[in-house]
């Protein structure tokens, strides 16, 4: 199987679908296909759809000969969720995924096909197989009170898996099963098992609280209030997305304060403050657990040390020193390390060199120059904002806020290169206000845009892909337009589960 991200198809080889019709049509999506080769086609337009009634007859038909042979439900109709055609499409997902999984290609985000990614999946030109679990009969049927009928849990579970996390919230409404399935937080660890990832922005702005936006399906969904004092609403804030936890760093009166948005629960509450609360330090998730390093502790101390946080656990471990104290620093991680570069050792004096820590050793390494000109321009470098960076397929990259230019980090050679022109103005508010993300395979930017900048309160999001070449290649893709958001960001962070 594979996946055509300019055209929006996925091409299936080398396998037969039993059940299916050679042709057929609806108006939510398109399959063409012979026993050699099928072609689905994911309609961009995001059907109307409810969802009335829990149970259903059996929609599967599964033998022990290597065939699936799907039939929709006997209540199914225009409205359901899931249509005939997608029924053959689950069940196509499933045996290529039992089949192989080591081929999943992960990612997101096209202009023109907002679909899930399902990458290649080999078939070996074998048809695959299912076997009868502990909780079918011998006539391969599932229990009656599996979540799909007709199928295991097991199975069900992998179907479930590739959904849309969008959807989530309506499976919840379909019974008590679903419900304690969603809220259990299940299905998103099966995700990470499986490899599949959909990254989706959090967006907080000055005219704006903090929203979702989902670019597979172009929808903005808001995020309940925080329920904080109104020092921590006004005071600056800093954030970060790890696993399926939002972390909102700020200040209430009694001090720091860290609250944290739940993707299961969609609810806010306190998260554990760090061993030794800070502000304006460096960050970066990878999967389940962050690093924060740097910054500066409430009388105003600039710090070297740093945390690891563990989302699955809700704890901070005290890490090893860095080599330099820091803050106004940025934090990612690259080819499985922690770096952190950039900042100021002090309150006058800045820092060109990076560091490196290796999780395995838990030690820090000093890069010279991995970060030089941050002294560069009419401001002083304490009134710029961190070191603009983000990491796509493990190359970093960097907006300069003097230039308004892309970088590309160069490894071996330990230097930048200028890769392309920012679709939006940096060195306006001196990179404050802007936010420079990765999202797959994506860099994105979002910014202030409408006529004249910063006085229309519109946040348009723009995205690039770094393999479709550089200064020649091809401009910024509008990937929304978010208008009386106000025109400064002033936090962002993109989840991916």
């Amino acid at each position: 199987m594979c996946f055509c991200e300019r055209s929006g198809f996925v091409e299936i080889y080398g396998s037969e679908i039993i059940g299916s019709d050679s042709r057929f049509t609806h108006e939510n999506s398109f399959l063409y296909g012979t026993t050699s080769q099928m072609v689905f086609r994911d309609s961009l337009k995001e059907p109307n759809m409810e969802v009335e009634g829990a149970e259903h007859e059996s929609p599967v038909k599964a033998g022990l000969q290597g065939h699936v042979s799907l039939q929709p439900p006997a209540s199914f109709n225009h409205t359901s969720r899931i249509s005939k055609d997608d029924w053959h499409l689950l069940a196509y997902i499933l045996l290529a995924n039992k089949t192989n999984r080591k081929g999943v290609e992960q990612v997101l985000l096209d202009k023109e096909v907002h679909s899930l990614t399902f990458g290649y999946i080999g078939l070996n030109g074998k048809k695959p197989k299912i076997m009868a679990g502990s909780q079918e009969n011998h006539g391969g049927q599932g229990s009656d009170n599996s979540f799909i009928p007709g199928l295991n849990d097991d199975m069900a579970l992998d179907i479930l898996a590739w959904s849309s996390r969008s959807d989530y919230p309506n499976l919840a409404c379909l019974n008590r099963k679903f419900r304690s399935l969603i809220g259990s937080g299940y299905l998103y660890k099966l995700r990470r098992q499986l490899g599949i990832i959909e990254h989706w922005v959090y967006l907080a702005c000055n005219m704006m609280p903090w929203e979702a936006f989902d670019p597979m399906k172009q929808k903005w969904m808001r995020l309940p209030r925080i329920p904080c004092d109104d020092c921590f609403t006004s005071a600056d804030k800093e954030s970060l997305a790890v696993g399926t936890e939002l972390l909102v760093f700020g200040r209430e009166l009694s001090g720091f304060a860290i609250w944290m948005y739940s993707l299961i629960t969609h609810n806010w509450s306190r998260c554990p403050l760090m061993n030794l609360p800070r502000c304006l330090f460096g960050s970066s998730s990878f999967g389940e657990i962050a690093i924060v390093a740097g910054g500066s502790d409430k009388n105003g101390n600039v710090l070297q040390s740093a945390e690891l946080y563990n989302s699955e656990l809700g704890t901070w471990q005290t890490l090893p020193d860095m080599n330099l104290p820091r803050k106004l620093c940025s934090g990612f991680f690259m080819d499985g390390k922690f770096y952190v570069i950039g900042g100021m050792s002090s309150h006058t004096d800045c820092l060109s060199c990076g560091e490196e820590y290796n999780i395995e050793t838990r030690s820090w390494r000093r890069i010279e120059n991995m970060y030089p000109g941050y002294n560069v321009g009419t401001f002083h470098p304490a009134m710029r904002s961190p070191p603009l960076v983000a990491v796509v397929n493990n190359q970093l990259y960097s907006a300069d806020q003097v230039t308004n230019e892309v970088k590309k980090y160069n490894k071996v050679n330990n230097s930048w290169n200028v890769v392309k022109r920012l679709p939006v103005r940096a060195d306006s508010s001196n990179g404050w206000g802007l936010a420079f993300k990765a999202c797959g395979n994506y860099l994105l930017v979002i910014g202030a845009g409408g006529h004249g900048g910063r006085d229309d309160g519109v946040i348009i999001l723009h995205s690039w892909d770094p393999e479709e070449g550089n200064m020649d290649g091809p401009e910024w893709n509008v990937l929304a337009v978010k208008e009386r958001a106000g025109a400064f960001v002033s936090n962002c962070a993109v989840m991916g589960c």
